[in-house]
């Protein structure tokens, strides 16, 4: 039997920037909605806050190989959600110093900080923008009660926008600090969104044939490297395996693509899957997904290992023990073990792990449910960066009192949270 914590203690060096991650665990992004917001005055969004840097300086303690900080917006009126960071060339001020403070917090005991970029298409909530931009007219159906607008289609010129946008904010982390990217080309958001045939209708050169799809992708990742000018920055992309809807993008188209990013010297490809639309997984993904080994994107992971040379993969998703996770490592499935809810309840989580003073993340007594663990965990993010007591969903009483709160607030979405099942 081998030792877990020897396996996952390992450092790993990415093979285009040459950079080294002091061990194998990755903080996935999670949006922490710490940020400054305006309803009126979108010169007023966006801005990194205290209890930011104050999130990520507990991370940081956590010991974790790289850190990635939750989806950084490129346009300040297109947002994932209100209190989303924001680097905008056309706000007023690029937060340069904001940004620095978030890159020295999380950089503080020797993790490497990475941004993930991203822009929502046609997935922003209509009270945000009514206005939504996306490869094509496909409207987002209303998710847990949000509503979103028709989209535009953009036009080639808005491409190019898009594409010198990601490149700016690109810049202005290198100049903070970070060590590099992540764009966010997964979950239904504008990147995923030009993948798939589902959200893709277009008969031009971003539009057709998987190549096609892929171009704004590609395009951005070269505007990338001419606006930093730093072999050393890391550019790593967040993908789905698989869409899990209609028209979606396919498990081998996954594969395609993720051939084309490590043409593109993307240095690692963080595996995911499922949109807005569908997230749950449901029967049509099984062939895909494990039920006897932790790690819900692990055989996708082996399925994709055999096709890629040198570009590191990450699996992040249903990993509880320090075995499942040494166990995926050491079977070459994946390079690295990203953890995302599990460093909401338990920030120090990776570090005790090492230390060999915890074997298994801590567990919880919500329903079978993702909307309300993605809330819970929210609130948890929230509590950290004000510097409060984490809440023990481990404790029935407070997933009770969780609930009740939360059906107050938003009865809607909360019942159909909890009356609803993964078929």
């Amino acid at each position: 039997m081998f030792d877990p914590v020897e396996i996952l203690r390992q450092p790993l060096t990415f093979p285009f920037s040459g950079r080294t991650a002091k061990n194998r665990f990755l903080k996935s992004a999670m949006s922490e909605r710490l940020a400054t917001f305006s309803t009126f005055d979108p010169c007023g969004r966006g801005q990194p806050t205290k209890e930011l840097v104050r999130l990520y300086e507990t991370w940081a303690k956590g010991d974790i190989g790289i850190i990635i900080t939750g989806n950084i917006q490129i346009k300040k009126d297109h947002l994932e959600a209100t209190g989303n960071t924001i680097i905008d060339r056309d706000l007023p001020s690029h937060y340069l110093q904001e940004w620095t403070d978030v890159a020295r917090a999380a950089k503080s005991e020797g993790s490497l900080v990475i941004g993930q970029l991203n822009h929502p298409g046609r997935q922003v909530s209509i009270n945000i923008q009514p206005y939504p931009e996306a490869p094509s007219d496909v409207e987002q159906p209303s998710t847990g009660g949000v509503l979103f607008g028709r989209p535009t289609p953009l036009t080639r010129e808005g491409i190019k926008d898009i594409v010198h946008r990601f490149a700016y904010a690109a810049s202005v982390l290198h100049k903070a600090g970070f060590d590099g990217v992540q764009l966010h080309v997964a979950h239904g958001y504008l990147l995923s969104q030009f993948l798939a045939r589902r959200t893709n209708r277009r008969n031009d050169e971003y539009g057709g044939s998987l190549v096609n799809r892929a171009r704004i992708l590609l395009e951005i990742i070269a505007a990338i490297r001419q606006a930093v000018q730093n072999l050393s920055f890391i550019i790593s992309v967040k993908l789905n395996s698989q869409d899990s809807v209609p028209e979606g993008l396919s498990i081998e188209e996954s594969i395609t693509v993720a051939k084309l990013l490590e043409s593109a010297r993307v240095d690692f490809i963080e595996v995911s899957g499922g949109t807005y639309e569908q997230t749950t997984r449901s029967p049509q993904d099984k062939p895909y997904t494990v039920e006897t080994r932790e790690g819900y994107f692990v055989q996708y992971a082996e399925f994709l290992r055999p096709h890629l040379n040198l570009s590191k993969i990450v699996v992040t998703g249903g990993f509880q023990t320090a075995q499942g996770m040494a166990d995926a490592v050491s079977r070459g499935a994946a390079d690295i073990i990203g953890l995302a809810r599990p460093l909401t309840a338990e920030p120090l989580l990776v570090r005790d792990i090492l230390r060999g003073e915890k074997k298994k993340a801590k567990g919880d007594k919500f329903p079978e449910s993702p909307m309300l663990r993605f809330a819970a965990s929210a609130a948890q993010i929230a509590e950290i960066g004000n510097g409060q007591d984490i809440t023990d969903f481990d404790n029935a009483f407070h997933v009770a009192r969780f609930i009740a709160k939360m059906q107050k607030e938003i009865p809607a979405a909360i019942s159909e949270a909890l009356f609803s099942r993964p078929s």
